[in-house]
C-alpha cells in the first residue's frame, strides 16, 4: 500500500482557444517540477479556456492533446489529469482525462453543465461517476460546476481524494473556497481544487484560489490568489484513516443511491 501521494498543482493563465500554445505552456511548467511527483493536475479546459466554441476547438481521443498528455505522463513518470473539449460520436464533451505513465487513460465527462452560459446547449452531460485507482489511492474525478452538487460527490465507496479542475470566476470565488472545504469535511477525504488565473476572451477574471483541504477541512496549501504557481503537496493516507477510525462520521451517512 502506498500511504503517501505526491501531487503537483499547476495554477496558471490559459491562452484563449489555442491548444498548441497551452500545451507548450504546460510542458514548460511540467519540466520545472524537479521533485518526484505521482499526479500532476491541470485546470478545466486547459487547452482552450472555458469556451462554448466547441466546434472550432474540439479534439478526438486520439488527437494531439490526449497524446500529449500520455507523452508527458510517460516522460515525467507521473499521472496527468485535466479537462479538455472532446468530440465523440458527433457530440461534444467537457472531458477530464487521467493519463497514466504507462499510456493507459481513464475519462470522466462533466455531469453538471453550467447553464448560466449555455454549456448545456453545447456539451453532452456525463452520466457516470468515475473513481480512478492509482498507486492504491482511490481518486474521484470532478469538474468545476460539479462542486455545487454534493450528492454527486457523496462518498459511498470510501474514496481517498476528490479532484476538481475548474475555470471558476473571481466574483464567485468565495463559494469555491467554501464548497471545496465542505466537500473535504463531509466526505472525510482530501479535496483538491485547481483553478486558473488571468482573463478569458470574454473578460471574465479568474483568481485561482487553488487549494488542497484535508479531512478536517484545513487548507494545507500556501498558494496565493492571482499568482502563477506550481505547488507540490504530499497527501497522507494515515491522516485519512486516523480520523475516519476515530470519528466514524461516514458510518452514519444516509443510505440512498442516485438513480
Amino acid at each position: 500500500m502506498c500511504n503517501e501521494l505526491n501531487l503537483a498543482i499547476i495554477q496558471t493563465h490559459l491562452v484563449w482557444e489555442d491548444p498548441k500554445a497551452n500545451r507548450g505552456h504546460f510542458e514548460t511548467k511540467i519540466q520545472r517540477i524537479k521533485q518526484p511527483v505521482d499526479v500532476i493536475v491541470l485546470p478545466e479546459m486547459f487547452t482552450t479556456g472555458f469556451t462554448m466554441n466547441a466546434q472550432a476547438v474540439a479534439e478526438s481521443m486520439d488527437g494531439k492533446s490526449v497524446r500529449w498528455m500520455q507523452k508527458q505522463a510517460a516522460e515525467s513518470g507521473a499521472a496527468i489529469t485535466g479537462s479538455l473539449v472532446i468530440e465523440e460520436n458527433n457530440k461534444f464533451y467537457n472531458r477530464m482525462v487521467f493519463a497514466f505513465p504507462d499510456g493507459a487513460i481513464t475519462t470522466y465527462d462533466k455531469r453538471h453543465s453550467f447553464t448560466l452560459v449555455g454549456e448545456d446547449k453545447v456539451f453532452t452531460a456525463g452520466q457516470e461517476k468515475v473513481i480512478v485507482n492509482y498507486k492504491d489511492w482511490n481518486i474521484c474525478l470532478q469538474i468545476c460546476y460539479d462542486l455545487r452538487f454534493p450528492v454527486w460527490a457523496r462518498n459511498t465507496t470510501d474514496y481517498d481524494a476528490l479532484i476538481y479542475v475548474a475555470n471558476w470566476p473571481k466574483p464567485r470565488v468565495a463559494a469555491w473556497d467554501a464548497l471545496l472545504k465542505a466537500r473535504a469535511i463531509e466526505n472525510m477525504c482530501y479535496c483538491i481544487g485547481v483553478n486558473r488565473i488571468g482573463e478569458d476572451d470574454a473578460q471574465n477574471e479568474y483568481s485561482g484560489h487553488s487549494a488542497v483541504y484535508d479531512v478536517l477541512g484545513n487548507n494545507i496549501t500556501p498558494i496565493r490568489p492571482h499568482k502563477d504557481h506550481i505547488e507540490v503537496i504530499t497527501l497522507d493516507k494515515t491522516h485519512i484513516n486516523r480520523y475516519r477510525n476515530k470519528l466514524k462520521f461516514l458510518n452514519d451517512r444516509d443510505q440512498f443511491k442516485i438513480m
